[in-house]
């Protein structure tokens, strides 16, 4: 019999050479992956690859609901699953897809949360000091609120790509799509002391202490020092500076497709989101049009 981690290689290598799928979305699959090779070890280890049904995966996604996971980690592991047989299908080891009947879980709505302009000055104001670790610091709280870029996408950004004269970046998103992001006055004068500083060796910009490529982890621990610095009790990720970033630019104006383009959103249903957040926006029309405001 075929071990599962054959097919599983097969698919991966697939998703990262043809799909062309970032190291981190591969890795999410991956994660995925062994989970189900773990759960088919236990239960069925003498199953061949074309005898799993679509009883056997709802077994699968009925155990890992039970521990509790929320709706969107289990809508990500079924994609995981439809992908994975739909790619067998293709390759001609199965026949049939047994995923594809498997339904998503119905998403509770939540809005993102975002960080008001004077909370965001606080967050990059208590970025403060000369050295080289508070300097980093400081580009990377600017770099993220003034492009709304993905935590992936800062963490892969090369000083290649970075034009401090034309004020722009070059940043890698999903799927490898490249994208030129504007940068403001405060960024490029952050990212001109770090990088004026630091060792020139690595090609990459964010670094750890050891002078390698600074994790996503390392991203999230970042912001969570300077948020509890500046005194601010909500709780907030580096992708929340991505939210405030949209929020704020169509609280002030900006035309929904551009903030699309800004923020690499292959479709704009996704960005409409952020137009049920700009309430600033709304009072400010309302106020000026309505005649009794």
């Amino acid at each position: 019999m075929i071990p599962f981690k054959y097919y599983q290689d097969k698919f991966l290598s697939f998703l990262e050479i043809e799909k062309n799928y970032s190291p981190h979305t591969v890795n999410n699959y991956r994660c995925d992956l062994d989970e189900f090779s773990l759960f088919l070890e236990k239960n069925f280890s003498g199953k061949e690859i074309k005898d799993q049904d679509y009883f056997l995966l709802r077994r699968f996604l009925s155990g890992i609901s039970a521990r509790g996971l929320s709706k969107r980690s289990i809508s990500r592991k079924i994609s995981t699953l439809k992908s994975f047989f739909k790619f067998l299908v293709r390759e001609g080891i199965v026949e049939n897809n047994p995923a594809s009947g498997l339904i998503y879980p119905r998403q509770d709505k939540s809005l993102p949360k975002f960080l008001t302009e004077t909370q965001v000055k606080a967050v990059l104001d208590a970025a403060e000091g000369d050295s080289l670790l508070s300097l980093r610091d400081k580009a990377i709280l600017e770099f993220l609120y003034s492009t709304g870029a993905r935590v992936s996408e800062a963490a892969s950004l090369t000083v290649a790509d970075t034009d401090m004269i034309g004020g722009t970046v070059k940043v890698k998103g999903k799927g490898r799509k490249e994208r030129i992001l504007p940068l403001g006055e405060p960024a490029v004068t952050a990212l001109h002391d770090y990088l004026r500083s630091r060792d020139k060796k690595s090609s990459y910009v964010f670094l750890n202490r050891r002078g390698g490529r600074l994790s996503d982890r390392s991203f999230r621990l970042i912001v969570d020092k300077y948020i509890k610095k500046a005194c601010c009790t909500l709780k907030v990720s580096p992708h929340t500076f991505r939210h405030s970033f949209a929020t704020h630019l169509l609280n002030r104006g900006a035309d929904l497709r551009s903030v699309q383009e800004l923020l690499g959103h292959s479709s704009i249903a996704t960005t409409q989101v952020y137009t049920h957040l700009s309430v600033e926006r709304l009072k400010n029309v309302y106020d000026k049009a309505h005649p009794r405001a």
